[in-house]
């Protein structure tokens, strides 16, 4: 970076203020500066340099050129006496100057000049020599540059005014353009108000039609629900140790009638079930879940079903998973309904039962897979679908509705997991469902300070006081239900565990009982049963109690039970 001094000058009077402007003005054009930054730097000069006059200050001034990445003219202005920095002229300067910069024996001016500057020598040279101009002469150049600067303004002022006027134009065409939008808009948004007025009542009328069928399946499934368990019970009674002789024949057709009467009853179950699952009205009962018992009932339930011994059912062990609390019942029909699918449609083979971890360890998996017909591809849809089912050889000896997987997606999804299937024409099909674990926060119950158990079987009764070590300070014990009522009325426990069949009172009718008493409805109560003997299960659960089958009472099974109706009871005493 290099530095070229220009021209120096002493300022010590007014005269010398018109000569400092002059001379201002003139170097600044020497340095490639247009008009208007002659006019800013001479005025810069001139109020400072008054400023420095009424101070009664020498000063001298040196103009400078800086060539460099930012070039400049550099004004310095230097004194020996002291002075007052501040003030009108100090503004000015600060104003129409690109900086100011104080040093210790002045000041100096900076207005930057182009790169590529080229100064005029000759114009430097003369100015050098000359002796200046007279007040009048400054005066002079100052009115024409006053002139200049006038005609500039009005010259701007015109143009200003012109693009006034364009501006004022377009405005007026943005306005029309928006008004046609608006108008535009207005008639979209009033044809997007009919359609969604029609969309809302097309989606009335389609929520009648859902809640009317939905009452005809309930209503259907309620009315042949009665003359089925009648037809159910009599050929039991027909083919019971206590009814007449029949012949081998006589007995193979009530056998075929009750079967067949077992089948329609399932149907019809499941009718209704679908019917609560589609209208909500089906709630899951979430608690922890024995995935072991689940697994061994399935098999159980499964086994009698395969078609020959050329189909074999084979369950994986179990590995070690995360606790599943879910609603056992719904898990089981899922699963029953997958399995009897693959039961239905597999001739040969096997059928295989896994659970496992999902690749999201939040969740665990069912998959059930099989080596029968399969599935075509363009069916594959179609099979989730109610009343659906696919065409095949198989389908004419197969009994059903086509409810089982429609019914079994909507229980996953109730259950929030997934229900999906995969499937290849002859070689097989695989379902697998997917349900999320959670916390095992429902396995521990909450201690209680008095229990009571009612049950005739003495075994039971101590099955059931040795589980409660731990949980319950107190245990009190009776063998029937009555007395259990009347104890409870007394004493006041904390938690009932009465037998489904307890002598004089069952246990839903106690059940029922502590339901009505406003001091009892919010006992946790336990129905201690073993295979459920119709709609008991649908009872006890809607009065808010939980149920616990007699041949698994273990510490942990009763425990789990514990807490189910705890939680239970504590929702249904919210509501």
């Amino acid at each position: 970076m290099t530095t070229d001094d220009l021209l120096r000058l002493v300022i010590a009077d007014e005269r010398d203020v018109f000569l400092l402007r002059q001379r201002g003005r003139q170097v600044a054009a020497a340095a490639g500066l247009d008009g208007q930054n002659q006019i800013r730097v001479a005025t810069a000069l001139s109020d400072l340099g008054r400023e420095l006059v009424r101070q009664d200050v020498s000063t001298t001034v040196l103009f400078r050129l800086r060539r460099g990445p930012v070039s400049a003219l550099l004004v310095e202005l230097s004194w020996q006496a002291a002075v007052t920095t501040s003030g009108p002229g100090w503004d000015t300067a600060r104003r129409l100057t690109n900086d100011l910069v104080m040093t210790a024996s002045g000041v100096t001016l900076v207005k930057n000049v182009p790169d590529a500057v080229v100064l005029d020598e000759g114009l430097l040279r003369e100015l050098r020599e000359s002796t200046g101009t007279t007040a009048l002469d400054e005066l002079r150049a100052q009115n024409q540059e006053l002139l200049e600067t006038l005609e500039n303004l009005e010259a701007k002022s015109k143009e200003l005014e012109r693009l006034n006027d364009e501006l004022e134009e377009t405005n007026r065409g943005v306005v029309a353009l928006y008004q046609e939008l608006s108008d535009e808009l207005e008639q979209t948004n009033q044809g997007v108000v009919a359609l969604y007025a029609e969309l809302e009542a097309k989606s009335a009328e389609l929520r009648d039609a859902a809640a009317a069928r939905i009452r005809f399946w309930s209503n259907i499934s309620h009315e042949l629900r009665a003359p089925i368990n009648s037809v159910v019970g009599l050929t039991r009674l027909l083919g019971g140790p206590g009814g007449d002789p029949m012949t081998d024949d006589q007995r193979h057709h009530v056998d075929l009638i009750n079967e067949s009467a077992a089948t329609l009853l399932a149907l019809v179950n499941e009718l209704l079930d679908t019917a609560k699952a589609e209208s909500g009205s089906l709630q899951p009962r979430m608690a922890p879940v024995a995935l072991d018992y689940v697994i061994t009932q399935l098999r159980s339930a499964v086994r009698p079903l395969l078609r020959s011994g050329d189909v074999r059912l084979v369950v994986d062990d179990l590995p070690a998973l995360r606790p599943l609390v879910t609603d056992e019942t719904m898990l089981v029909r899922i699963l029953r309904n997958v399995l009897s699918n693959a039961v239905k449609f597999t001739k040969h083979g096997e059928i295989r039962f896994t659970a496992e971890l999902a690749p999201n360890p939040d969740e665990v998996r069912f998959v059930v897979t099989d080596t029968g017909i399969g599935i075509p591809p363009e069916e594959q849809d179609r099979v989730f679908e109610e009343f659906y089912q696919v065409p095949n050889a198989l389908q004419v000896g197969a009994s059903g509705t086509g409810l089982g997987l429609s019914y079994a997606r909507k229980l996953a999804e109730i259950l929030g997991g997934t229900l999906t299937l995969s499937s290849t024409s002859g070689v097989g099909t695989e379902v697998v469902l997917t349900l999320p674990t959670a916390a095992d926060e429902f396995v521990q119950p909450a201690p209680v300070a008095c229990a009571l158990i009612a049950d005739s079987d003495e075994y039971c009764r101590r099955q059931l006081r040795d589980a409660l070590a731990g949980i319950a300070a107190e245990v009190v014990e009776t063998e029937d239900g009555r007395t259990a009522l009347n104890l409870a009325k007394s004493r006041r426990p904390d938690l009932v565990l009465v037998s489904a069949s307890a002598p004089v009172m069952s246990g839903s009718a106690v059940l029922s009982v502590l339901r009505l008493d406003p001091d009892l409805a919010g006992v946790p109560v336990v129905i201690v049963c073993g295979d459920d003997p119709g709609g008991l299960a649908r009872s006890v659960y809607s009065l808010g109690a939980a149920m616990l089958h007699e041949a698994r009472i273990s510490p942990e099974t009763v425990g789990r039970a514990i807490r189910d109706a705890q939680l239970t009871a504590r929702r249904t005493d919210s509501r």
